[in-house]
């Protein structure tokens, strides 16, 4: 598919070549890579520049807690096999980044403010996967579990979190389609 001249070719590549990774490999990408990246994350949209995002980026500690916690949950559900299962998928994972977005008691300024976090979110990913970093940004069960917040060092009253976004290396790349426009597009007189 060509791009029409008005948009960057190498735009269009990042935009339609980013993909969600579940596997990475073990070395971490360079702090100042996932510096970068947070820095044009904060370039999202953002209607009322509140600026609402937060950003928590997970260190040995907290993430071995995480891998704990999410482990503990699994073999509630699944059996003590599957948790210690999820606990080794999850140690595997190089780098971790909490986002947040803080709350208000204006519920249309709340709505706005996640949906700017949604857009840092995609600018901090898109950023990565141009430097060959995938990502993962997951809302799971443990990321909504109260003992994730107090891990983190989040405050559930001042902050909402928005997604964990794992990521790295990628040990693969999955292909994707995608449904053509017009089947969404609607034009209006």
């Amino acid at each position: 598919m060509s791009d029409p001249l008005m948009i960057a070719p190498e735009v269009a590549k990042v935009l339609r070549g980013r993909r969600t990774i579940g596997a990475y490999l073990p070395e971490a990408p360079p702090t100042a890579v996932i510096d970068a990246a947070l820095e044009l994350a904060t370039w999202a949209p953002n209607h009322r520049k509140t600026e609402p995002w937060r950003f928590y980026r997970l260190g040995p500690q907290t993430k071995a807690a995480l891998c704990d916690l999410s482990g503990k949950l699994v073999a509630e559900k699944k059996g003590s096999e599957a948790g210690e299962a999820k606990r080794r998928q999850w140690s595997s994972i190089p780098g971790w980044l909490a986002v947040t977005c803080r709350r208000s008691t204006d519920a249309l300024l709340q709505e706005e403010d996640y949906a700017a976090c949604c857009c840092a979110i995609q600018n901090f990913t898109l950023a990565l996967w141009s430097a060959g970093v995938g990502s993962k940004w997951s809302t799971g069960d443990v990321a909504r579990h109260p003992e994730f917040l107090r891990l983190v060092g989040i405050n559930p009253d001042e902050e909402k979190l928005v997604g964990l976004i794992w990521y790295g290396y990628p040990q693969a790349s999955p292909n994707q389609t995608r449904t053509p426009t017009q089947q969404f597009l609607r034009d209006c007189p």
